[in-house]
């Protein structure tokens, strides 16, 4: 479905741009009505503003540019330590670059990477952050929660307890591993 959608869009914006490039150029290539002057006629040509010239690039430029190709942010934010100020920290970053984003008009995927002692921040029994991320959740659905499962396994045999997280979250099997693949994919990273 989500192909589809992406060829879709990219058909609409080949469309549009066959349709306003030419107005475009035609806009741009267009000399102003003459002066009212008395007797002498200037046959050079105005030159064009280079403001109007760059606007006109960059709308064909966008124009032209199929859906897929358009910028994508994704931005993998890691927490690795049992601190509720880094938790807090963390999930500020993520509503002020979901909110960044959304004013923009474009798409971003924030994905929150829990490990180590950072693995309280998912926790059911231990999170200074569980109500925030509950509401988060449902204002900003861009952001995701991913628990480490070799921490939480790790933590269930130090406490002798299973490790229930909070409904938010889900779990991969490495943290660092997940972090690794998704910056080879091309994700930003940021580690408050």
């Amino acid at each position: 479905m989500r192909r589809l959608k992406q060829l879709a869009a990219m058909t609409m914006v080949g469309a549009f741009a066959l349709l306003v490039a030419p107005c475009l150029a035609t806009a741009g290539d267009a000399e102003p009505p003459p002066a009212k002057s008395s007797s002498v006629k200037s046959t050079a040509k105005p030159a064009k503003s280079s403001a109007v010239q760059a606007r006109k690039q960059s709308a064909l430029a966008l124009a032209a540019q199929p859906a897929a190709e358009q910028k994508q942010h994704r931005l993998i934010l890691q927490v690795n330590t049992n601190d509720a100020a880094t938790m807090n920290l963390t999930l500020n970053n993520a509503m002020n670059v979901t909110e960044y984003y959304k004013e923009a008009g474009e798409k971003v995927e924030v994905e929150v990477i829990a490990f180590g002692p950072g693995l309280h921040m998912l926790r059911d029994d231990t999170s200074p952050v569980k109500a925030r991320i509950e509401t988060m959740a449902l204002s900003a659905p861009e952001v995701s929660f991913k628990a480490c499962g070799n921490t939480q396994e790790n933590m269930r045999k130090a406490e002798n307890k299973e490790i229930k997280l909070i409904p938010e979250a889900k779990v991969v099997p490495s943290g660092v591993v997940r972090v690794m693949q998704l910056q080879e994919q091309g994700w930003s990273y940021v580690k408050p």
